[in-house]
């Protein structure tokens, strides 16, 4: 029973998890790396960090593998994923601080809300409103990265567009989690 357990923990879709928490510092290093090579390679390796999150859930739930500990760690990966970069990017971008706030604090607020549902016994699925945010604040994050012209296109010029709909999508999916909540937790 301990052997079957210590292998679900130490399955390959926690392990494609942690590989996302691992890259975070790397993608740090090499956002202040100057360089166009620099940019493009970070931008490259951020997206493919982040492509782990549908690639470890759909790992852990086709071979069976969905454990406690993954549930914890999966969702902890993403939002520190996206909240190390936007950080990062207020001094490496220009991205303005309060829209990072904004961001941040709907992150930690909904967090905080699920975790309080789920001690009441409640589970608070994620939402597509709540999907469609993640992809917006990774294009804007990767163009940001990028953050000059190619292709005749201005990446930071388009990040920052995509980065106020993201913020948009993350208000109002916020709201749609309390509400949830406040009706999960009154009914």
């Amino acid at each position: 029973m301990e052997k079957l357990n210590r292998q679900k923990i130490l399955s390959l879709p926690n392990g494609v998890t942690i590989i996302r928490i691992v890259a975070i510092p790397i993608i740090l290093v090499l956002l202040f790396t100057s360089g166009q090579t620099y940019k493009i390679i970070t931008a490259i390796l951020f997206l493919l960090v982040a492509g782990t999150d549908t690639l470890d859930g759909y790992l852990a739930r086709r071979r069976g593998m969905v454990t406690t500990l993954g549930k914890f760690l999966d969702p902890l990966a993403d939002k520190l994923l996206i909240v190390a970069s936007l950080i990062a990017l207020i001094t490496a971008r220009g991205v303005p601080v309060w829209m990072v706030i904004v961001i941040v604090g709907r992150e930690i607020a909904v967090t905080g809300l699920r975790g309080i549902a789920v001690s009441q016994g409640v589970v608070i699925s994620a939402s597509s409103l709540g999907k469609y945010k993640t992809v917006f604040q990774v294009v804007s994050i990767a163009l940001l990265i990028l953050n000059e012209e190619y292709f005749s296109i201005d990446f930071q010029q388009v990040g920052m567009g995509l980065l106020w709909v993201a913020l948009g999508i993350t208000v109002i999916s916020g709201i749609e989690y309390f509400n949830k909540f406040l009706k999960s937790i009154i009914i």
